[in-house]
Parts: C-alpha cells; sequence; structure tokens
C-alpha cells in the first residue's frame, strides 16, 4: 500500500509518501508545499489541488491519507483549511482512491502511543519511524509524514 499524505493547510501543505516495504515503513517523499499570501484564495486552491494532483501522477498512490482540522481559535482560517481538504478529497475522488481521515488525536497516538503529545514528540517519533533524508522540514511536513504512518498503522487489511 502506498499512501499520499495530507497535513492540509492553505499557505503551507504538508505532503508526503510513505509505503510499507517488507514489513518496515518507508518515507519515499515529503515536502511542503507553499501558496503566496499575495494571491487570492481561488488561487491558492488551484496551486493546492494542481500539486496534489501532480503528485498523485508521479507517485500512484493507492491511498489518500488527511489530517481532519480541529482549531479552537480561527473560524475563518478553519473555513479556508477545511476547502483544502474538500479539494483534496474531490482530487482523491476524482483519481478513485481511498480516502482515510485521522483526527490529530488518533495521529498522536499511532506515532508516539500518547494522544496529548507535542509538536516536538511527534517530529522525534517520526525520525525513529523512518529514515529521514537530512534536510530542514516544516511541521506541516512532518505532519503529513505522521499521518501516512497512522495510515499505513491502521489501514493494515487494505491493499
Amino acid at each position: 500500500m502506498k499512501v499520499l499524505a495530507f497535513d492540509p493547510g492553505f499557505e503551507r501543505l504538508g505532503v508526503a509518501v510513505v509505503e510499507k516495504q517488507n514489513g518496515k515503513d518507508i518515507l519515499l517523499h515529503s515536502d511542503c508545499v507553499r501558496t503566496s499570501k499575495d494571491d487570492d484564495f481561488p488561487t491558492r486552491l488551484a496551486v493546492l489541488g494542481a500539486a496534489a494532483e501532480k503528485l498523485i501522477a508521479d507517485w500512484q498512490p493507492t491511498v489518500v491519507a488527511l489530517e481532519n482540522i480541529y482549531f479552537e481559535n480561527n473560524a475563518k482560517t478553519a473555513m479556508q483549511v477545511a476547502q483544502v481538504r474538500g479539494v483534496l478529497a474531490y482530487i482523491a475522488a476524482k483519481n478513485n482512491l481511498k480516502l482515510c481521515a485521522y483526527s490529530p488525536l488518533e495521529v498522536k497516538v499511532a506515532v508516539t502511543g500518547y494522544g496529548k503529545s507535542d509538536k516536538s514528540a511527534v517530529g522525534a517519533m517520526v525520525a525513529r519511524l523512518v529514515v529521514l533524508p537530512n534536510k530542514k522540514r516544516l511541521d506541516d511536513e512532518l505532519d503529513a509524514i505522521a499521518v501516512g504512518l497512522t495510515c499505513l498503522a491502521t489501514e493494515r487489511g487494505f491493499a
């Protein structure tokens, strides 16, 4: 099973491609797609959608995994991130890919074993679970890897 995982955002979209090979979780690709705050929101959605479609074409995943949205304070940001999730879900459906979604709690439990882990604990465990090429990563990219690892751990029966 090859998973294309996203940490949805409209300024930065964390992306990762992970796969289980010989019983081991392997990171094939990760990045952070950025949009310009000078662009209007529909243009930013188009940039993110085009990036998702290119990733699907390049990596041929069998599953798309997303993190569910959890915001306590900023409703406007939550609405915009929800629209990004909608675009990603549409692209997954358009490409006949299974869509899996996980709450931040589920991701933290799957990766660290503790649902109240902070971002640094998640990042540290991601680095223990997969080989990370030596480059600087933003939290969004590490979160996407964690979402992908959660999918590999929970969707074992799906091929």
